[in-house]
């Protein structure tokens, strides 16, 4: 998802520009002062304990604006994200859209700030109060908004620098002009942005040679747990023999040693565009796992797909191989080959579920030639990566 906030102090032109974004993008919008007039308007319990507290001259609280916004927040598939308007004002609101974000498996993308001189400020909103009517267009109540804002926005400003999601926008000049430097941060944001999907499939599905070619042509990093294991016991390293015993009985290795060995693997590619990742997670407790490893990035799972095979074909597939010099020890024992089949579908429910839910997971026909099943998964990528772009 692209989710932004839009920054500036009262008379920044956040409204026009919200239009223009939103139109481009095709986000979602979330301004809370909108949300606020709607529910007093409409008279519900929110809105009038909202019209009480304002109408005594008090601010809503974050208890509020939090409700506000889980009333009104959506996880609408045909939207690419959304756009905060005027939120979050404060580092504790800051702190909250991160919550309700992380919720709906997705996070902040960027944060725009409009900077406009406050005589400009002041200039724009006098003319305002010519015809819009707004008690609160004075030099008086402007002032003192424009002071509010600067004394509470700028811990704000400094929380999304330290992440690296801030960009200050010079807010003079035409619409067009303004928009253009606005869609250039986007731009520069999406571009950052990773593509990280996970390739699921039974033992047998073909997800080694389909990782492995999607990530050459996408400009990927492809990650096997598998291989990165293989390689462990191959050059006798002490993780080697931890999971030796492990990778005979085709049974998962613990999780603290996959999670080093792909944190290892994440860190050896600083410039990766993203991640093709294979044979994790097998199990719900790894898709949290991964979750958190891409958390740490500013990242997050952007796809997930299954190939699906017949447990039969698997069968087959395996047992072929156990006679090739590519084989498993596991490949070689039937008994094997049907525990790791069943293990498959046991575990990764689970994680298919959890995949669903955020609206992220597909399945492809595995039972193609190499180049047809390559074909689809690529178109599948392909949509993806306009998806996040």
């Amino acid at each position: 998802m692209l989710n932004i906030a839009l920054f500036g102090p009262p008379g920044a032109g956040k409204g026009t520009q919200s239009k223009l974004i939103i139109e481009k993008y095709n986000l979602s919008y979330i301004a809370t002062g909108d949300l606020l007039r709607q529910e007093i308007a409409e008279g519900t319990e929110l809105g009038m304990e909202a019209k009480s507290i304002i109408d005594k001259g008090g601010l809503v609280s974050d208890d509020m604006i939090v409700q506000l916004i889980e009333k009104h927040i959506s996880t609408d598939n045909e939207s690419n994200g959304i756009l905060f308007d005027g939120f979050p004002r404060t580092v504790v609101q800051a702190y909250i859209l991160e919550g309700l974000l992380l919720r709906m498996g997705s996070q902040l993308s960027c944060m725009l700030a409009l900077d406009v001189p406050n005589d400009e400020l002041v200039r724009r909103m006098l003319e305002r109060s010519k015809t819009s009517g707004r008690a609160d267009d004075n030099l008086e109540v402007i002032e003192y908004r424009l002071k509010e804002y600067e004394n509470k926005t700028k811990p704000v400003a400094e929380f999304y620098q330290e992440r690296d999601k801030y960009f200050p926008i010079n807010g003079m000049g035409s619409i067009d002009d303004i928009f253009e430097r606005l869609t250039s941060a986007v731009d520069q944001t999406l571009d950052r942005q990773w593509m990280n999907v996970v390739l699921l499939g039974p033992p047998g599905s073909g997800k080694g040679t389909q990782g492995r070619e999607l990530a050459k042509r996408h400009n990927l990093v492809y990650i096997s747990t598998g291989s990165l294991l293989r390689k462990e016991i191959s050059n006798n390293t002490e993780i080697g023999d931890k999971v030796l015993p492990f990778m005979e009985r085709g049974e998962i290795v613990p999780d603290e040693i996959a999670i080093k060995l792909i944190e290892r693997e994440i860190q050896l590619h600083p410039n990766a565009k993203g991640f093709i990742f294979k044979g994790f997670p097998r199990t719900i407790v790894q898709a949290y796992i991964l979750d958190g490893l891409l958390m740490r990035l500013n990242s997050s799972v952007n796809m997930v797909i299954e190939l699906k095979v017949p447990t039969l074909e698997c069968f087959k597939r395996l047992a072929s191989r156990g006679k090739t010099d590519r084989s498993r020890t596991y490949d070689r024992d039937p008994e094997l080959i049907v525990n790791r089949l069943e293990e498959y579908e046991n575990r990764t429910s689970l994680v298919k579920n959890y995949y669903k839910k955020q609206g992220i997971f597909q399945k492809a026909d595995g039972t193609g030639t190499t180049h047809q099943v390559s074909e689809a998964l690529n178109y599948m990528i392909r949509e993806g990566f306009k998806t996040i772009r």
